[in-house]
């Protein structure tokens, strides 16, 4: 895997999660696994089980983060604040031309991505389809609900 680029928020939001893993729930199951052996045979230790097959995914866990960080490329899109261009890390504010419904979007690494918080990653169709266009720009994105045309309101960087 090559560097992906991250915010600096995302890449503080996958080290807190990592620091977490190791110094919280790492000890927390070792000392479930512990206890649930006190209880006698394992061969039929339901807590004994769960207990391995939680230290399992979070072994498998830290394994992704520590990879995930490894190859981070760190973007701050505060040095392109004054740009117009749509790139990385960009909040732009986009209005459905059809239902004239507005959204706040932010083009994030796909490690950080969260339709929710309006952030999406740098490989969804938006995304691509933003890129490289500036305030004022319609845009034509395909996705699974056919194809929408959207107007750029607004492109902004945080300072």
């Amino acid at each position: 895997m090559d560097q992906f680029p991250i915010t600096k928020e995302g890449f503080a939001v996958l080290e807190k999660e990592l620091h977490t893993l190791k110094t919280v729930e790492r000890p927390a199951v070792i000392d479930s696994i512990a206890t649930a052996r006190e209880h006698g045979d394992l061969k039929e230790n339901a807590e004994y089980h769960a207990a391995r097959e939680q230290q399992s995914f979070i072994e498998g866990r830290i394994q992704e983060l520590e990879a995930v960080i490894s190859k981070a490329q760190i973007i701050d899109p505060a040095g392109f604040h004054g740009h117009e261009i749509v790139k990385f890390g960009a909040q732009i504010k986009i209005v459905d031309e059809d239902t004239d419904e507005e959204q706040m979007l932010q083009i994030v690494g796909e490690y950080e991505s969260d339709m929710e918080a309006g952030k999406i990653s740098l490989t969804a169709p938006m995304a691509r389809a933003l890129i490289g266009k500036t305030q004022g720009d319609s845009v034509k994105v395909r996705s699974p609900k056919g194809e929408r045309m959207y107007e750029i309101l607004e492109v902004k960087y945080k300072a």
